[in-house]
């Protein structure tokens, strides 16, 4: 059966779309990790990359599913930054070595635990 787009109305985001995306990156960017890296990078360096990953395809999936949802407007966007900034700085962080980027990627956790907050907010509210 096909499931045609008004059974999966659009968020204001395009949550499901940037989901898919986000997560294909993070497949590519583990393999990436597992077969370009591994020989380069140090162990340390190596886990810093493949904790980028993880948590990359946490909000990946995160977005998937809210991207089903039509009352999730600000959770998605909270979650893709959150996903920029945590993932994005610890990739910079084992491929470069800059470890004052280590202070920013709190930063995107905390935008990481709170899109998934309000989604559960508002999955709450709606119903």
């Amino acid at each position: 059966m096909r499931t045609t787009r008004a059974a999966f109305p659009a968020a204001p985001l395009p949550a499901f779309q940037t989901g898919a995306v986000l997560a294909a990156l993070g497949v590519a960017l583990g393999a990436f990790a597992t077969h370009g890296l591994k020989a380069t990078l140090e162990p340390s360096s190596l886990a810093n990359f493949e904790t980028g990953v993880r948590y990359q395809m946490y909000a990946a999936l995160a977005l998937l599913v809210l991207g089903t949802r039509p009352e999730q407007r600000r959770a998605p966007a909270l979650l893709l930054g959150g996903a920029v900034i945590f993932s994005g700085t610890l990739y910079i962080l084992a491929l470069t070595g800059m470890k004052w980027l280590g202070a920013i990627t709190p930063l995107g956790g905390v935008l990481l635990i709170a899109g998934l907050v309000l989604a559960a907010v508002d999955f709450r509210r709606s119903g």
